[in-house]
């Protein structure tokens, strides 16, 4: 059993996302109900149950609608109960309903966000309640640092935050501004949790390792480029979902083993993926520890 538990990058996630919560709302007194954490996290579980029964799944697993949820509650905010409710379901259902090549087409939780955000104004996420204390950002960056390691997706995340960092730099010394400016902007908390938990989804990324440097470089780019250009504060948030239908070009182009969770399941929701002679990538060990 102990064993099981360890090989599966999700149950390192789920305390992680679990723990970021808890310190946030005790250590940095976030404002965030717990009402609204339970509507999300009930939500997010009833929807997975319902998608299994309709695609046909052999059993529920509630580990990715745990996730999900734990994501929405760490960054979305409101002051209605009904909107959380929506976001686990959009995020739940999408996995379900919006698939390529029997692959998520979206993160649920980007995706859950940026709709809400396009079509009302009673949600935000607010970058500011993280602060930017050193210590609060090494903390998610070791908690981040061991879900990516464990899921094979560290590639992504180091490629993100280097192409973002070298943009800020790049910024600031066009504009003769002093370093200090891109290593405080460098220190926010939702970015290091966007860069560790989100973007490095290995049901959302490439399968290659090649592709996944691809898709953090231009998620980078056009996420600074919405934020200095366009002035939009959650760029990041609305580039990666602009971005993410790109992943199944890019599989095509820059072909990889698919990731599959240990236990041989297809991902976090819809029917098991239909197998397929793939080229070898570094997520092949991987895959084999898992069949």
């Amino acid at each position: 059993m102990a064993h099981r538990l360890l090989a599966d990058p999700r149950h390192f996630q789920i305390a992680a996302l679990g723990g970021l919560l808890i310190y946030g709302v005790l250590g940095l007194d976030f404002d965030v109900r717990w009402d609204v954490v339970l509507v999300g996290v009930v939500t997010a579980l009833a929807v997975q149950a319902l998608g299994t029964r309709w695609a046909g799944l052999p059993r529920f697993d509630a580990r990715s609608p745990l996730i999900s949820s734990l994501s929405l509650a760490l960054l979305l905010r409101t002051e209605s109960l009904a909107l959380p409710a929506l976001a686990a379901a959009i995020a739940i259902g999408s996995k379900f309903l919006l698939r390529s090549r029997d692959k998520h087409l979206f993160n649920p939780t980007n995706l859950a966000l940026v709709v809400l955000l396009l079509t009302t104004d009673r949600v935000w996420v607010s970058p500011g309640q993280w602060g930017h204390w050193a210590f609060f950002g090494f903390l998610i960056a070791a908690l981040g640092t061991l879900v990516v390691q464990r899921a094979t997706r560290a590639d992504v995340t180091l490629a993100f935050l280097g192409a973002y960092a070298a943009l800020l730099v790049g910024r600031a010394w066009y504009l003769g501004d002093p370093l200090a400016i891109p290593l405080h902007q460098m220190k926010s908390g939702a970015l290091l949790l966007f860069a560790f938990f989100m973007i490095s989804d290995p049901k959302t990324t490439p399968d290659s390792r090649a592709g996944r440097i691809v898709f953090a470089v231009a998620v980078a780019v056009l996420g600074a480029w919405m934020q200095f250009r366009l002035w939009e504060p959650n760029g990041l948030l609305f580039a990666l979902a602009a971005l993410s239908p790109l992943v199944a070009v890019l599989d095509r182009v820059l072909p990889g083993l698919r990731f599959r969770w240990p236990g041989g399941e297809g991902g976090h929701g819809g029917p098991p993926p239909r197998s397929r002679s793939m080229p070898a990538s570094p997520t092949l060990a991987f895959e084999r520890g898992a069949s």
